[in-house]
């Protein structure tokens, strides 16, 4: 994952352009980006965050314990990883989409938020030990963890092949990527479907994937802009994020979190038996339904990853 300051290194490579204009509540300022251009993005301290009003019946849901504390403790990656959980210019104040949808679940039943950003595998610990109420960071259900954690989905996990503006070439499935250089970062669930894809190319008689693998995200970047890749292919949310603030790329094609077995979907999580994940699941199709949940969907790029309800430990990513 980057920092702010390695992705504002990244669009100083490629120089933005405001490709996504900032409207409805929360956008009225846009950040200054690699040499002061604009995003098209809020990432200022002053968020003006959309914000719900505390519904009865769906506060009730919540255990006494917690509604007598006051405060719903969300855990969150300490990551940078725009525009789902990351610094504000002022690199202390954490904002993104993963914050904002927990602040309107939290204000619908009545708690103060209290966010702490962990690394990656704490997220996890601060769960087992009820130290997190909740988990609200990019969190795909998989069969493995729902033996452990409830769910309460929140938006699809899709994935997106990036290629650099102004590409014809499409990606809809293995074939076309036969013969292409693409790059994924190793050890995800991306990678995993490029490799299986690369291998049902060579079964077919087609070429292989030229699979290339970089540390950083600028060197991917710079790699597309110098023709050294075809294509990336990572979460959809990060390349939607930069395809908007930097304008030198595009999408050119996306498929789910889970291939063609599941449509992956990210989830609020909690520990089994924790008796919130109704009270999630209600306060989310509340949002939902007043509106609040599009808005902010929108006001971050990621209205085509909208759920149109919330569903309670789904069939999730098989095991490996």
């Amino acid at each position: 994952m980057t920092t702010r300051r390695t992705l504002l290194a990244a669009l100083a490579a490629v120089p933005a352009t405001a490709l996504l204009s900032a409207c409805g509540d929360g956008d009225a300022q846009q950040t200054v980006g690699a040499k002061g251009k604009g995003t098209g993005f809020n990432v200022s301290p002053q968020q003006h965050r959309i914000r719900g009003k505390k519904v009865d019946a769906i506060a009730a849901k919540v255990p006494e314990a917690i509604r007598r504390r006051g405060t719903l403790r969300v855990g969150g990656s300490a990551d940078a990883s725009p525009p789902l959980g990351f610094y504000a210019t002022d690199d202390k104040t954490r904002i993104g989409v993963e914050i904002d949808l927990a602040t309107l679940v939290a204000d619908t039943l009545g708690l103060k938020v209290a966010f702490d950003a962990v690394s990656w595998e704490n997220l996890f610990v601060g769960l087992d030990s009820s130290k997190f109420d909740a988990v609200f960071s990019n969190v795909t259900v998989t069969e493995e963890r729902k033996q452990k954690y409830d769910f309460a989905t929140y938006r699809l996990d899709n994935l997106a092949f990036e290629a650099k503006k102004g590409t014809s070439w499409r990606i809809k499935g293995p074939r076309d990527v036969a013969g292409k250089t693409i790059s994924v970062s190793s050890g995800t669930n991306q990678e995993k479907i490029l490799v299986d894809w690369s291998k049902e190319n060579q079964k077919a008689g087609r070429k292989p994937v030229d699979i290339k693998y970089f540390q950083k995200d600028t060197d991917y970047y710079l790699a597309l802009q110098s023709g050294r890749i075809d294509a990336y292919l990572g979460p959809h949310p990060t390349a939607a994020y930069h395809v908007a603030s930097a304008g030198q790329t595009q999408i050119i094609g996306t498929l789910s979190g889970g291939g063609d077995l599941v449509q992956g979907k990210i989830a609020a999580t909690t520990k089994k038996g924790s008796g919130l994940v109704d009270a999630y699941a209600a306060a989310i199709d509340h949002i939902i339904q007043d509106g609040s949940y599009a808005r902010v969907l929108k006001r971050w790029g990621l209205s085509s990853e909208a759920v149109k309800k919330s569903e309670i430990n789904p069939r999730g990513l098989p095991t490996s």
